[in-house]
């Protein structure tokens, strides 16, 4: 196994910056549930048309195929604490400002559908920099521990605490979702700016170096990783399916199994539970196994969680896979994103998550429409099934991280890399 290893307890101190960065982050999920949650259903207030209201949707996926590789050459550039903050005061007042239009009764759906693009637009530069700003916060031998506590921290208010709230919050306005994200995010930028980090140290760059190299520079880091590429390959293919599955969950709760909007609820509500849980088991699976095999394992448990859906026609096996999918879908992120911090180069963090994002999440919308075909085709377990198939593909495109002959980089104090073995 030549992944980089945990060994010992090594957890992130929660005083200064990481437990800042952990509040904000926190903090700022809540309000994107809040916004997630009431944005559809304005928009059935507004519309009727399914193609219109999916469309709202499909604006959140847009802008990272669009502009997630620039995001995150531009978050190699400059100073991510800044970034970050920057990012977030404006997402607050694009939010605020349509929060008034929403009270003042001018929404619409071009409003909406702009709102969208453009908060997704920014948070390509904002996940990109948070990803590469956290290795500079805490020690890296602490990075699984920490994204476990960020992940988990976020699951729980974004899919727990959040969703509940959104129907109180319209009962006094149907302003009020998007003026409490907006003040979530003015107030994860207070946060974000009170860190007291030192701008990255960076080589200067080459004469003639323009954004279009840097992004090049990091699409041909990760594919030159054998570890990396196979891990974004497997995300890819394990986006397709859940994007497969998530937009037909309604149909095969309610018609295959007939167990209607209750049914739903439950579902959804084992997913983020197990989502939640899987956050305090993801770095001890990291402890036993290594990151690598933590992925092969997550992997299959899901696989053998979709394979329970598709065919057991009974809500009691949908709650259980669903919990057990939740559960090891947070195990793959939490490793996946440390994984990718632990073998880039400390100057390439952003543009190689940015490679590993645009290039997975693609597979999101191509998995959406699949599931719609397959459901139409051959019943609406099929999608299920079709996961299922595409997670054991997944599964067997990580065999080559494990071999023996892959190159772990890692950083050493004076900020360079090293090539070592595991």
């Amino acid at each position: 196994m030549t992944t980089v290893e945990v060994t010992g307890s090594h957890v992130p101190a929660w005083r200064g910056g990481f437990g800042r960065l952990w509040s904000a982050a926190v903090i700022s999920r809540f309000g994107d549930a809040l916004r997630t949650a009431a944005l559809p259903l304005l928009a059935v207030r507004l519309t009727d048309d399914p193609l219109v209201i999916a469309s709202v949707t499909a604006c959140g996926y847009l802008p990272w195929l669009l502009f997630g590789l620039l995001g995150g050459a531009v978050a190699d550039r400059v100073d991510q604490r800044r970034a970050m903050w920057a990012v977030d005061s404006l997402r607050g007042l694009l939010v605020a400002s349509f929060a008034l239009a929403v009270g003042l009764g001018h929404a619409s759906i071009p409003l909406l559908l702009a709102l969208a693009f453009c908060l997704t637009t920014l948070q390509t530069l904002f996940d990109n920099a948070s990803t590469a700003l956290l290795p500079s916060l805490v020690a890296r031998e602490a990075l699984g521990s920490a994204n476990a506590r960020l992940m988990t921290g976020q699951q729980l208010a974004g899919g727990l605490l959040a969703g509940p709230l959104v129907p109180l919050l319209l009962t006094a306005g149907a302003f009020m979702p998007f003026a409490a994200d907006a003040s979530t995010y003015l107030l994860a930028a207070a946060l974000v700016a009170s860190l007291r980090t030192r701008p990255p140290e960076r080589e200067p760059r080459p004469a003639g170096s323009t954004l279009r190299t840097e992004i090049g520079e990091g699409l041909r880091a990760l594919w030159g990783d054998r570890g990396l590429r196979a891990v974004c390959v497997a995300t890819l293919l394990c986006n397709i399916g859940m994007g497969a599955l998530i937009a037909t969950l309604v149909l095969h709760v309610t018609r295959w199994l007939d167990a209607g909007n209750a049914g739903y609820a439950a579902a959804m509500t084992a997913y983020a539970a197990g989502s939640f849980c899987g956050g305090f088991v993801a770095q001890r699976i990291a402890r036993r196994t290594g990151r690598v095999r933590a992925l092969l394992v997550a992997g299959s448990v899901q696989t053998s969680s979709l394979l329970l859906i598709g065919t057991v026609r009974h809500l009691g096996a949908l709650v259980l896979g669903m919990l057990l999918l939740g559960a090891m879908n947070m195990v793959w992120n939490v490793n996946q994103v440390t994984l990718m911090q632990q073998r880039s180069p400390a100057a390439m963090v952003g543009r190689i998550a940015s490679a590993f994002r645009t290039s997975s999440t693609s597979g999101a919308p191509l998995g959406a429409l699949l599931g719609g075909v397959v459901a139409g085709s051959f019943g609406l377990n099929a999608p299920a099934l079709l996961a299922a198939a595409l997670f054991g593909l997944a599964v067997a495109s990580l065999i080559p991280a494990v071999k023996p002959d892959v190159p772990v980089v890692a950083q050493q104090d004076n900020g360079t890399t090293a090539r070592a073995t595991g």
